[in-house]
Order: C-alpha cells, then structure tokens, then sequence
C-alpha cells in the first residue's frame, strides 16, 4: 500500500512565511517612525523656555495677559509637508515592491539549492553519456509513439501500451519465449518500425513482487553503463508486471554454457572478455554509483551477451543500495551456489558479496560446470568445494578445465585466473579483493580488439578467432 502524500503545510508553518515577516517588519515600522515627527516640547526643554521667554513679550504691563493672535500657517510649509508625504509613500510603495522581488529571488534560489542537491545525489556515472546504448537510439521513434509516462525519483520511464506488447511478442506465444526463471518468463518482441527487444513477465504477485519491480524501474532508468542492460519502457496491465530490456541476440552466459551449445561458441579469450565486461559492470555499481550499488544476484542467467559477446549485467530487482543492506531491512534473497556464506549464515551483505558471486561465475567460464551440481538424489555438491583443492595444484588445474578451451591457453593465464577465482571465493569477506582489484588483474589477459591490453604474437595459433577457438 502507498503511502498518502503529506497534507500542505499550515501558512505559520511555512519557511517562507516567517522569511517575508521577517523581510516586510521593518518596512512597515518605518512609515510609523517617519509620520510621527518631532515630539511636542515640553516645559522643561530650552525650546519650552524660548517660547515662555517670546510669551513675555506679549504680556502688557498692566498685567492682563492679551490673547495671542490666530495665525495659520504659511503656505510654504504646507506645500512643503505635502511632498515629504507624497515622497514617504512612494518610498513604502517602492519598498514593498522591493521586499516582494526579493523574497522571490530567495524562494528562487531555495528551490534551485534543492533541485542541485537532489541533481548531485544522483550517481555519478548515471550522468555519464559515454556509454549510450544504441538501442536506445534506435528506440527514440518508437518510443514517440508512447505518452504516458511513469515519474520516478530521478526522471521519467516510458509507459508502453499493453495491446503494443501483446502484438510484439505474438500474444506472449511460446515460440517468443527467450528464457524462463522465477520470476517468470522473458519473450522476444518485434516492434512496428523494424525495433526488437526483450520483455520480462512478472508472474509473481504480491508486495514483494511489486517492490521488486518498483525497484528495477528505479535503478535502471538511472543506469547507463556499457556492461550494464539498456531499460526501454514498461507496462502495467491489471495484475501483471512487464519490464522492456534491450534485446540481447546471444542470451545469457547461463544459456551458452550449459545449454545445447555447452560453450562451444565460447573461446578462452571471449570467455575472459565476458568476465572483464561483468567485472566492469560490477566495478561501477560499487564504485561510481554514489551510494554504491551492490547486485545481490549476481549469476550466469543475469549475464547477457549481445551479438559480439559484450556482457551486460541484468536483473536489478533485488539490488540495494549500501544505505539499506541491513539484516533487518532485507530478505535473504539469492540463488543457490553464488550466495556468499557470511549474507547466508549471518545475513552480513557487502560488495564483498558481489564479489564472491563473481568468483563462482569465473569458476563456471574456467570448468565449463554448474555452480551446484547434484551428485545424489538427496545430494549437492557446489563447484566452490569441488574445485578449491584442484585450483591450488598446477598438476591437477588443467586437467578440470573445460575440455572445450582446454590447452588453448597460456597456462601462465589460466594460474593467473585461477588465483583471482580462487581468491574471490573465500569464505572470509576481507580476504576477497575489491572489484576493481579483479579488473585491473583480468585487463592484461585480454586481447586488445576485445578489451584489453594483451598484445598477441601474431604467429600464435590464438591470433585470430575465426581460425581457433582461442
């Protein structure tokens, strides 16, 4: 349930109001200063004596005091008295005219202090325009198209018609389907005008359903990063939830590593540029997002690949900010294999936690195996507890390699990345590195036309991708 907006302020509650008293109290004390004048003199002041003393002279020495004669006054100080209260009035006039434009500027300057601050609250990199999508590009006529919008905390989402999206993705028809998780399915739709994108169905209901989808909208209209999904629109129709993504023609890392395909189109050098494309996308949510932003479910189905393999980090309904990541404030939420012990145990959530959801996704790129296999019936074995003894061991490393990459690597990388894997999985938070310390160790073991700064020999059989599968 929303909460009602607040009920305007009472007038004598306003700033502003004690701000125009406090301006307008000397303006109007000044015309009762300025027409009171000189006080009458009294017996006692020497004007008083000089008056009695001029008296006397009218006193004849018969001693009957003769009547004074009535004198008006001159027509001078008539005239005179006339244009000094003409003058006070249009100086009050002037005042309060004054008074009113300067309380103006004020209020002026106040709302703009505060659209500033909000503007500055804002992550940095959600101004930054470096990385603009070219689906949102191609977005813009289509988009045209739509006039309702949705007002967020930081500006405006696109509000996509219901009867757009039934006909995009062929009454949500199975042949759209482009993946199915918890939270329901993702279909693939054909926009009039040539546009194709993605559309996610919430199938959940409830509070936590629409918390999460409140929540996605709020941060990913905010979000422009090259490794971060691109949102289009959204749509709300009775009780279901539809969010609009760019569309992503590889799928997820999920799909081309355990699906039918078992990685085959992944070669050890795009296997490694998908793992600095996520750590990228990681390294701006911790550390350009202000507050820093920490993804919560991190996992090789929220990894999508476009159609040069360039990763973008998807997903964002369970993502919090580090101001509200306490154990009370936050339902332990995340998928099995990628949650790190300390959220899982003790409900303790960092970037840290982020971190060692990325280990686990750098183990399956390396072995080519799920995060939690089961080797029972009433049995489960994660890859972290499988494969943590065989990292350490340069005899036993390349022989749990994915046979599809194995031996197409300078074994002097593959320790390098098995140490960064290694390290992001241990148990222990503090000893986990910074995301940014994992980019800058992945950076040199890529190849430059994909990234990196990794300069290939080009009589290595790994030069080109089109002639090994390097």
């Amino acid at each position: 349930m929303r909460s009602m907006p607040a009920s305007p302020l009472p007038l004598l509650a306003r700033p502003a109001f004690y701000l125009f008293v406090v301006l307008l109290l000397p303006l109007l004390c000044f015309p009762l200063a300025a027409n009171g004048g000189a006080p009458p003199p009294t017996a006692s002041s020497p004007a008083a004596a000089a008056a009695s003393t001029a008296a006397g002279d009218l006193v004849p020495p018969n001693g009957s005091v003769a009547a004074p004669p009535a004198a008006a006054a001159p027509a001078p100080f008539v005239e005179l008295e006339e244009r000094h209260q003409h003058l006070r009035r249009q100086i009050i006039i002037a005042a309060v005219l004054a008074s009113i434009a300067g309380v103006t500027i004020v209020l002026a300057v106040l709302f703009a202090c505060i659209a500033w601050r909000r503007y500055r609250g804002a992550p940095d990199d959600f101004k930054d325009t470096q990385s603009t999508d070219t689906a949102r590009i191609a977005l813009v006529p289509i988009l045209n198209r739509f006039n309702s919008f949705k007002a967020t905390k930081k500006g405006l989402v696109a509000m996509m018609d219901y009867a757009s999206l039934e006909a995009a993705t062929g009454n949500f028809s199975e042949s759209n389907v482009l993946g199915v998780g918890g939270f329901g399915c993702v279909y693939k739709a054909n926009f009039d005008g040539g546009f194709v994108a993605a559309v996610k169905r919430l199938g959940c209901e409830g509070q936590e359903c629409e918390k999460e989808f409140e929540n996605e909208l709020d941060l990913l209209q905010r979000i422009q990063h090259s490794n971060i999904v691109s949102l289009v629109g959204f749509c709300i129709h009775e009780e279901n939830r539809f969010i609009v993504y760019e569309l992503m023609v590889n799928g997820s890392l999920e799909t081309q590593l355990h699906g039918p395909s078992h990685g085959s189109a992944l070669s050890w050098h795009i296997r490694m540029k998908i793992a600095l494309d996520t750590a990228r996308g990681l390294e701006y949510l911790h550390e350009h997002c202000n507050p820093p932003i920490i993804h919560r479910d991190l996992k090789s189905s929220n990894i999508l690949l476009n159609s040069d393999f360039n990763a973008k980090i998807s997903d964002f309904g369970l993502a919090v900010t580090s101001g509200n990541r306490s154990k009370g404030n936050l339902k332990l939420s995340g998928t099995l294999g990628y949650v790190a012990p300390e959220y899982l145990l003790d409900g303790k959530l960092t970037e840290k936690s982020d971190v060692y959801a990325f280990g686990v996704v750098l183990l399956e790129l390396l072995l080519g195996r799920r995060p939690v296999e089961k080797m029972a019936p009433s049995q489960c074995q994660s890859i972290v507890t499988w494969a943590m003894p065989q990292l350490i061991d340069r005899s036993k490393l390349p022989t749990i390699i994915d046979p599809v990459i194995r031996d197409t690597m300078d074994r002097k990388h593959l320790y390098q990345v098995a140490a960064v894997a290694v390290l992001c999985v241990q148990p222990e938070p503090s000893y986990r590195p910074l995301i940014t310390d994992v980019l800058h160790s992945l950076i040199p073991l890529v190849p430059m036309d994909l990234g990196g700064t990794l300069r290939i020999n080009p009589e290595s059989p790994c030069t080109t991708r089109n002639q090994s599968p390097c």
